[in-house]
């Protein structure tokens, strides 16, 4: 009886291993089955028109996804007619890296956007404008790798070809002094008939920050963002006032010597007090009413720092950063 009852556990027992390596084998074919029928192919071809509206980093990270998207990226010109450089890139473009970028357009670049890219040098700089001619904007807020004489230089050869240069931004290099503004002006007057009859169009203080140099057709500045302060005399960011009852030569002046609000941009006079934020920058009476403010300091944040806003989830409103530092510290203070 015993050796019949371990003949049937043996049995049970090869019977329950046979089972489970059949399971094994179908769950194997089944995985099979399934990776091949989701077996990768090239990319849709609707994927290819998406690339020319991708910004310069995403367009760079599609180069490595695979072989066909890699060619499609670096083999059209037309993806690289307009290159704007921002953050991440930013931080770590240099003149070698620049110089590959621009390469891609084969000389036929027209819109060149570096954005506190620091490493960039004059002589990166000339190397790019050489050897793309038809370059008609050209922004370089806070490159501070650059210098005056730099700037003076690339104007001055976008300028004697074609005459292609029609808006330059160079607000945050550093030492430009009038006489560099005025070499400067000066290749700006060597255009041709029909674009000196174009207006500067005004220049507001809460639209200085706004990406509108992504589209050509929505920007018609001509010429140079920077300008001589009537006030102080030096080369700066010099702003229009929105504000009807203004006079334009009394307003129009850098930010230093008129304040203005940096929700509506208009001028903040002498008789009118400046509103406390929470974020330290200016605000008229107005825009300070209708603005929502902290729950425990009554201060409100402006539109370029309403992030630092704290939610609570108790209630509607938000608390500040100062306000929430010191909630914070109140309440370890109390569980010590």
């Amino acid at each position: 009886m015993e050796i019949s009852h371990v003949v049937e556990d043996n049995r049970n027992e090869n019977m329950q291993n046979s089972q489970t390596l059949l399971s094994s084998k179908s769950c194997v074919s089944s995985q099979n089955e399934y990776t091949q029928e989701v077996e990768p192919g090239p990319p849709h071809e609707s994927l290819f028109l998406v690339l020319a509206y991708l910004p310069l980093f995403e367009l760079l990270a599609m180069s490595e996804v695979c072989m066909s998207l890699r060619d499609a990226v670096h083999n059209d010109v037309l993806l690289w007619l307009n290159i704007i450089v921002e953050r991440p890139l930013s931080l770590r473009l240099s003149d070698e890296i620049l110089m590959k970028i621009t390469s891609k357009a084969s000389g036929r670049l027209k819109t060149l956007v570096l954005i506190n890219c620091e490493k960039i040098t004059d002589d990166g700089l000339q190397l790019v404008v050489r050897k793309n001619a038809h370059i008609n904007k050209l922004f370089l807020p806070e490159c501070t790798g650059l210098t005056p004489e730099g700037v003076i230089r690339a104007v001055k050869t976008l300028s004697e070809n074609h005459h292609s240069l029609k808006s330059l931004r160079i607000h945050g290099i550093y030492n430009i002094k009038k006489d560099h503004l005025d070499t400067i002006r000066s290749y700006f007057q060597m255009k041709l008939p029909q674009q000196e009859h174009q207006r500067q169009q005004p220049i507001l203080f809460h639209h200085r920050n706004s990406p509108e140099f992504r589209n050509e057709e929505s920007n018609p500045m001509i010429g140079i963002d920077v300008d001589i302060c009537s006030k102080c005399n030096n080369v700066s960011m010099v702003y229009d006032c929105p504000r009807e009852t203004c006079k334009k030569k009394s307003c129009k002046a850098c930010n230093l010597c008129i304040p203005r609000c940096e929700e509506c941009g208009e001028c903040i006079i002498e008789s009118e007090e400046l509103e406390a934020t929470a974020c330290g920058d200016n605000l008229c009476s107005n825009c300070w009413l209708q603005l929502p403010k902290c729950n425990f300091c009554n201060q409100p944040y402006c539109k370029l720092h309403i992030n630092h806003q704290h939610r609570l989830s108790s209630s509607n409103g938000f608390v500040c950063d100062a306000c929430h530092v010191k909630f914070v510290a109140m309440l370890g203070a109390c569980y010590c």
